[in-house]
Parts: structure tokens; C-alpha cells; sequence
């Protein structure tokens, strides 16, 4: 039994160890965060930095640890194939129109995986016998859960219409029907042995036991006193007492019992680690839609759009929005944030320049954390948006200085671009934030030209937000058909509106709008 709610044709296996739950919240901040994002690859922390992605997966988590972790990793491990995107597009698309029965299943699995850790598995021990007591312990829960989600299978499968619904809502009714559910309940209460075992033995060399095997348990009528002094035929069977201080006697009675049960344990426990690995899967892969719901709520409460993208090949190359945000910046502000309406059909290369803080870097975020939404199977913060599928997204966003002085800014930012490069497939994106503006205009041009057109041989998407005239100029005078150029407007009166729209590189970054504003407002 799979749930196949992330995938068609298999589970989704989390990274990262992030199953590890910590019993007490306020440890796992102090002391478990810092180990999880160690964990993370170096290239999977950099864009969590750059794009700000802990205050989205905060959002998606509403506080729940287990559902933080689960988003982080669907969404740092988003898929690259447009049938996994619409198949997960579709089960999200249910999840919305059923809220409250996929919420109802979450919490089935997730308090039945609960019991199980608090109540259960101290009773596993290191014998045969004891490992039989808690794999029955944990299969009668497991089996009533079952039957829960059978249930509500029965109730609410003609409310879906997603491939993955469908196939999981089947999948439970094909495999728990009445009959099966009532002869599986019957094998645990004939397998708790309520009276007795009855062991089949053989005896081996030096009258030892061997082949020792369970056997099916049946009454045995005792004769009465009558019957068995006057009787001339032979018992059908003897018994004997063990004396309550024969330790020995003892010892030896639950070493061949333990030889009896050992192949009954070891099935039990099989059996309940399929049913705990079932529901596990569940809630791992649920959890991750359960997360777009909450932040549903969210942008709807701060009134924001939302719509499903439209993914295309890799290679075919679009970035087509409407009103696009950043949902960070959103989530975090809670309150209007302008969008931004491109068309990038067939661009491989998207040069951004314009007035300081204009919304250069706020539209690099929201394409950025745009691609990883959609192709994580999750809406986007646009009321339209279509994009190529990227096999890699990456980011070089401009640093602080290094505090430590063991080298400096224009050496740590070609080591990172380094490391990229390394990692980079054709069809991946690239986002650069004023990158290479540590040294001179004249070298960082030259630099960010030649890196650029060394990644377009490759096959592989830019888009470039950049102070440096020089390179931008000099690029939008190629006259480039696979390249667009956005700048961030600026009103005559020096007013910003946060919205990019296409136009040529200008000389200037009007650094002194700032300066007239900061300086006449100061006292």
C-alpha cells in the first residue's frame, strides 16, 4: 500500500533526516535548527537565503515543525517534469475543495503515528515473545485507522476528481474490504494466544527439541476422575507442573517458547512496520498540501491572488506573469504589494536595471521563488503565471563584506559563482542580484559579460539585476533576440512605483533621489 499523493509511481523519501522529531519545540529551535540546515546542500541553503524561504515555509508550517520540514524539502527538491507538476496541481486543486477531509485524514495518520511513539514501542524488547506483544499492541490501532480512512474513502471519493485521489480512494477500498478487515482481526486474537500456545516439537540429537512450530489450538476435553480410573485406554495427552521456585523449569519454558514464536514475531513485526511506514508516507506527502492550504488562507486574509501555473518543456523557454509578488514580502508585511506583468516568451536572458530600491530585487525574488512554487506543483503569487520547467535553480545575490578579512568581496563572489558552475545543468536558471559590482565598472562588466555569454552557450537562463551601465549597454546593443530588458520606473518627480517594465539601460541609477530625500527629511 503507497499513497503515490507526490508521485504516480512511487513515495517520496525525505532528505535531510528531518523525520527526527525533537520532543520539545523550544530544543528544537535553540539546538535542532542549526544541525537541520547544516544538513541542507550548500547550493539548497544559498537559495533558501537569498530568496528568503524560511518565511514561506514558516507560513506553509503555521508553527507545526513536521509540516516545515516536509515544505522545505518538496519545495528545495522541486521535481522537473510538467506530469508530476499537473499531477500534484490537480491533487492540491482537490485539497482546496475538500479542506476539511484532507485535513481529517492528516489527522488520522498523524495521532495514529503519535500513539504508536508515545504508547507503543516501549514494550519492544529484544525477545521474540515481547516483539509479538507490541507488533499486536500496534496492529489493532493501526487496523481501526484503516477502517477510518476506508471509511471516509467510501463517504467522500465522488467529491475528487484528481488522478491521485482517485487511485488512493480505490487502493483503500480494494485493499480493506469487510471480509479481509473481520479474518485479520480474528488472526491478532488467535495470535495473542488468550489461551495458551501449543508448540509442535521433534526431538534431535541428546533428546533436544528441533522444528519447533506453533500449532493451531484446539480444546481439549478433560476426562472426569470416573473416566480415567475405570478406563482402560492410554491418555491422549500428559501434562506436568512447573514448581513456582523452579527457576530452571521456567528458563527452559520460555526458551522453547521463544523458538516457537520467533517466525510469528518476525511477521507481526513486519507487518506493523508496513502499516507504520503507509501511514507515515501519508503524512509526509499530505503534509506538504496541507501546508499550500494554510498559506492559501494567508494571501486570501491579506488579499492577495493566487493561480496554478502553466509549466512548459524544458527548453522552451517563457516567463509570462500577471501581477506578480514577492509572497514573502507579502506574508511578512501583510498588506498590498505592487505586481509585476512580464512577458519573456523565448528569452533566454532578462537584464534588470533602473532607480535604487525601484523593485529591481523584490521582481528577482518573486520570479525566483515563483519557479520553485511551480515546480513543487503549488500555486503561484500571480494572477497568471507560465514558465519553463528549469532542471537547477541557483542564485548569486551580492554579500556583505567578510567580517573575518580572510578574503575579500570580489574573491568570495567568484568562488560562489565557482561553485554554481559546477552544479549546472543545460536549462537551469540562473538569478543574479548586483553581482560582480565589487570591483571597478570597467572589470565588472567585463566579468558579468563573458559569464553571461558563456551560460547562454550552455543552454541556460539568466536573469540579471545590475548597476553596471557598461554591461547592460553593451548587451542591449547586441540587439539580442533571446534577450529582454526591464527597468524599474521612475516617475519625473523621482516617485517609485516597484514595477518593472521593458526599456533600455540608463546611465544613471538616480542614487541621488535617494540622497535629496534621506538628507531634507533628516532634522
Amino acid at each position: 500500500m503507497k499513497p503515490l499523493l507526490l508521485y504516480r509511481n512511487r513515495d517520496f523519501n525525505p532528505l535531510w533526516g528531518m523525520l527526527q522529531i525533537s520532543p520539545s519545540p523550544a530544543l528544537w529551535r535553540a539546538r535542532d535548527y542549526d544541525q537541520q540546515w547544516a544538513m541542507l546542500p550548500q547550493n539548497k541553503r544559498i537559495v533558501t537565503q537569498d530568496l528568503e524561504l524560511d518565511i514561506l515555509f514558516h507560513a506553509m508550517a503555521g508553527g507545526d515543525r513536521f509540516l516545515f520540514e516536509v515544505v522545505k524539502n518538496v519545495v528545495l527538491t522541486s521535481v522537473t517534469d510538467t506530469d508530476t507538476i499537473l499531477y500534484r496541481q490537480d491533487i492540491l486543486k482537490d485539497c482546496i475543495k475538500n479542506a476539511e477531509v484532507v485535513r481529517d485524514i492528516y489527522r488520522i495518520s498523524d495521532e495514529t503515528i503519535e500513539e504508536y511513539q508515545k504508547g507503543l514501542t516501549w514494550y519492544l524488547g529484544k525477545s521474540a515473545d515481547s516483539v509479538r506483544s507490541a507488533s499486536l499492541r500496534a496492529l489493532g490501532p493501526f487496523i481501526d485507522k484503516l477502517v477510518a480512512l476506508r471509511n471516509i474513502a467510501e463517504e467522500h471519493a465522488g467529491n475528487f476528481e484528481s488522478e491521485g485521489f482517485k487511485e488512493f480512494f480505490a487502493m483503500l477500498e480494494r485493499e480493506l474490504p469487510d471480509e479481509y478487515i473481520a479474518r485479520l482481526k480474528e488472526k491478532l486474537e488467535e495470535l495473542s494466544f488468550p489461551k495458551g500456545i501449543l508448540v509442535g516439537v521433534e526431538l534431535g540429537k541428546g533428546n533436544k527439541g528441533s522444528n519447533y512450530t506453533l500449532q493451531k489450538y484446539q480444546d481439549i476435553k478433560k476426562p472426569g476422575w470416573m473416566s480415567r480410573v475405570f478406563s482402560r485406554e492410554q491418555p491422549s495427552h500428559y501434562s506436568f507442573a512447573i514448581a513456582d521456585r523452579d527457576i530452571t523449569g521456567f528458563q527452559a519454558l520460555a526458551e522453547m517458547k521463544e523458538k516457537s514464536v520467533n517466525t510469528v514475531a518476525r511477521i507481526l513485526l513486519q507487518s506493523s512496520d508496513h502499516m507504520l511506514g503507509f501511514l507515515t508516507s501519508l503524512k509526509t506527502e499530505l503534509a506538504f498540501y496541507i501546508g499550500c492550504l494554510n498559506l492559501r488562507e494567508q494571501l486570501i486574509r491579506i488579499g492577495k491572488p493566487f493561480c496554478f501555473p502553466i509549466p512548459f518543456e524544458p527548453g522552451r523557454r517563457a516567463l509570462c506573469c500577471k501581477e506578480l509578488y514577492d509572497v514573502c514580502m507579502a506574508i511578512t508585511k501583510e498588506r498590498g504589494i505592487v505586481g509585476n506583468d512580464v512577458n519573456a516568451e523565448n528569452k533566454d536572458l532578462i537584464i534588470i536595471t533602473g532607480a535604487n530600491r525601484g523593485g529591481k530585487s523584490t521582481f528577482l525574488r518573486s520570479a525566483g521563488l515563483a519557479q520553485l512554487m511551480m515546480q513543487c506543483g503549488s500555486f503561484v503569487p500571480a494572477e497568471s503565471f507560465c514558465s519553463d520547467v528549469c532542471t537547477g535553480i541557483f542564485t548569486h545575490f551580492k554579500r556583505e563584506e567578510d567580517r573575518t578579512m580572510r578574503r575579500g568581496k570580489y574573491d568570495e563572489e567568484l568562488s560562489r559563482m565557482s561553485d554554481i558552475v559546477d552544479l549546472l545543468k543545460p536549462d537551469s536558471m540562473v538569478l543574479f542580484n548586483e553581482s560582480f559590482a565589487a570591483t571597478n565598472e570597467r572589470e565588472g562588466s567585463e566579468i558579468s559579460r563573458q559569464i553571461v555569454g558563456a551560460l547562454l552557450e550552455k543552454r541556460v537562463k539568466v536573469v540579471f539585476v545590475t548597476h553596471l551601465y557598461e554591461f547592460s549597454r553593451g548587451m542591449y546593443e547586441r540587439n539580442m533576440d533571446n534577450a529582454l530588458f526591464l527597468r524599474a520606473e521612475r516617475r519625473p518627480d523621482g516617485e517609485r512605483t516597484f514595477k518593472v517594465k521593458e526599456g533600455e539601460p540608463l546611465q544613471t541609477s538616480f542614487g541621488k533621489d535617494l540622497y535629496d530625500r534621506i538628507f531634507q527629511e533628516s532634522p
